[in-house]
């Protein structure tokens, strides 16, 4: 489409403004306060501004085309009374500069995440967002001090400082109760506890079976559902749905009354459950959201401890004694989507005999030579590819037709707006969290410059060797294959949104290559299907994604059938 000449020389004109040194000095001011009573603080203050007033500015930040502006800078020790300033040095999202803010009416909020100081057994003394019930969402987090919402109007040219006080603080989230049919545990990890220099906790949400209480002497398997932080044990609901419940729109599936949907699948799967036939076994979601993220990708690491062994050797243990699981490796299954793919998948391989199969839907990367669509060990840049001339942005995310909504550099900015030393609490900083070794400063190297998207390739060796699923089932297929025939079961749509299907693609070549045993498991794709796609052909993703706990049972009951030891006390699975 052709450019008229006017409009281009208008456009130069104004990029040349903003960039003008004068710029900067005519770029507002933000002075923002706390009560004072508040003692001196941690964190991240963050200055979000809106155009759309359909909610909170906070409640509108997001790595794609609707964001709303954010720009943030770390405050050490800040004494609230004392005005913290937020100006053209901030770094912002999507608008890097406050210099850059074009003048007109804003919805202005600002918010503070509050850092917790940790004096860690590795000797790092780091300060970090602790989780505190929320499942590590900045804007929902308890404590956190945030400004009520007010409209202001930012001129063109110099205008006086803009003043917020932080007079609201989010208050604390009700701890789920227990019913029949779901329990709740919380357990002080010690090996957790020993790293990070506090009292660390681990929780579940337990589904326990039809006739639990009434068949004291039965044990039954496990099915550990990975995936992000659970308020609750989710799709699961005995009442009907609602017949008041007003209808929502899914955007995401192009469905109206989604709402209604999801309580309905979740009360025909209460009916299943309870229902004469259907196997009888204990389903587990797990709470291991920690100062990073909203969980550990239960797995050990360098920057957030033993999450592995804590789940394994401490957690998943007293499930089993507290709720009669069978606790042996035959009769424990784990399954998930997206960050719980990688996690079936990783646990099924760290603990390979404590598992008996792993069902992987749309795993994050499971081969970093398809690190979403960065090849970690030969690229040279994350944002661009690689050219001689050009300067061509790596897409982060598409829908199914191929429409692309934002970059993987703008989702990496989105982040360092958030937060800075990989505490954004998103997935990039998550990555990094658990993949890469400590820095000399006590935070996770970086794998690539989040502002250049130079890549580190130390630090890609190191992922290599210890995360990168494909290259160690390949470098130790004489150990690991025998324990892992017919175990290995993948699945993901062929569009997904974050390319996450060309990893599966060369996990896919290494296992179908696979001998001394050939790996015996299912690796299959969805024509145009999205994240998460997770193996079924025959519906929608928006219903199947709602049917985990029911999805994989016919290839569990076969494993089973197969594996288990004569006359094991298993209820419906025969």
């Amino acid at each position: 489409m052709r450019t008229h000449s006017v409009v281009a020389a208008a456009s130069l004109a104004a990029a040349l403004f903003i960039s003008s040194p004068s710029a900067s000095a005519q770029s507002p001011q933000f002075r923002v306060t706390a009560p004072s009573a508040a003692a001196p603080l941690d964190g991240r203050l963050l200055l979000l501004l809106s155009t759309d007033p359909s909610s909170e500015p906070r409640f509108q930040i997001t790595d794609s085309l609707n964001t709303q502006l954010v720009f943030g800078i770390d405050v050490d020790q800040w004494s609230p009374a004392k005005p913290a300033i937020i100006d053209h040095n901030a770094f912002g999202y999507p608008v890097r500069s406050l210099r850059d803010l074009p003048p007109g009416e804003y919805t202005v909020q600002a918010l503070l995440h509050k850092y917790e100081t940790f004096r860690r057994s590795d000797g790092h003394t780091v300060k970090l967002p602790m989780d505190r019930g929320e499942g590590q969402q900045w804007n929902r987090a308890p404590g956190n001090l945030y400004s009520t919402p007010r409209k202001i109007t930012i001129p063109r040219g110099r205008s006086a400082p803009i003043h917020i006080t932080l007079d609201q603080v989010i208050p604390p989230i009700e701890e789920p109760k227990d019913t029949k049919y779901i329990r709740h545990i919380k357990i002080r990890s010690e090996l957790l506890s020993k790293f990070w220099g506090r009292d660390m906790h681990l929780g579940a949400h337990v589904l326990l079976p039809e006739g639990f209480d009434e068949n004291p002497n039965a044990r039954y398997p496990l099915m550990i559902f990975h995936g992000h932080f659970p308020a609750d044990f989710d799709g699961f609901r005995p009442e009907p749905p609602d017949p008041n419940l007003e209808p929502d729109y899914s955007d995401r599936f192009k469905l109206k009354g989604y709402n209604r949907i999801v309580q309905q699948e979740a009360h025909d799967f209460y009916k299943q459950w309870i229902s004469p036939t259907f196997p009888r076994f204990l389903a587990v979601e797990i709470q291991h959201a920690n100062p990073y993220y909203d969980d550990s990708y239960a797995v050990n690491s360098a920057n957030l401890g033993p999450y592995g062994d804590a789940i394994m050797k401490e957690l998943v243990p007293e499930i089993e004694r507290r709720f009669r699981g069978v606790g042996e490796g035959w009769a424990r299954f784990t399954y998930g989507g997206s960050t719980g793919g990688w996690e079936a998948l990783a646990v099924q391989m760290f603990y390979p005999d404590d598992f008996n199969a792993a069902f992987a839907a749309c795993p994050d990367p499971i081969d970093f030579r398809a690190y979403t669509l960065v090849n970690i060990y030969e690229d040279k840049n994350a944002y661009f590819y690689d050219s001689p001339h050009m300067r061509l942005l790596r897409p982060g995310k598409r829908d199914y037709l191929g429409q692309i909504s934002t970059t993987l550099r703008d989702a990496n900015y989105y982040e360092l707006a958030l937060g800075s030393n990989g505490r954004s609490g998103q997935q990039w900083d998550i990555w990094e969290a658990v993949y890469s070794p400590v820095g000399p400063d006590g935070y996770p190297m970086r794998l690539w410059n989040k502002e250049t998207g130079e890549i580190n390739r130390k630090v890609a060796e190191y992922w290599r060797e210890n995360y990168d699923l494909r290259h160690i089932l390949q470098r130790d297929w004489a150990t690991l294959g025998p324990k892992l025939e017919g175990k290995i079961h993948i699945y993901c749509g062929d569009m997904d949104n974050y390319y996450l299907n060309n990893a599966v693609y060369l996990m896919e070549d290494f296992l179908k290559s696979t001998t001394n045993p050939h790996y015996g498991g299912e690796v299959n794709y969805g024509d145009r299907a999205e994240h998460c796609w997770n193996g079924d052909p025959t519906l929608p993703n928006a219903i199947s994604r709602l049917r985990y706990n029911t999805m994989y049972l016919p290839r569990i009951r076969e494993r089973i059938r197969k594996t288990a030891p004569p006359n094991a006390p298993i209820l419906n699975w025969k």
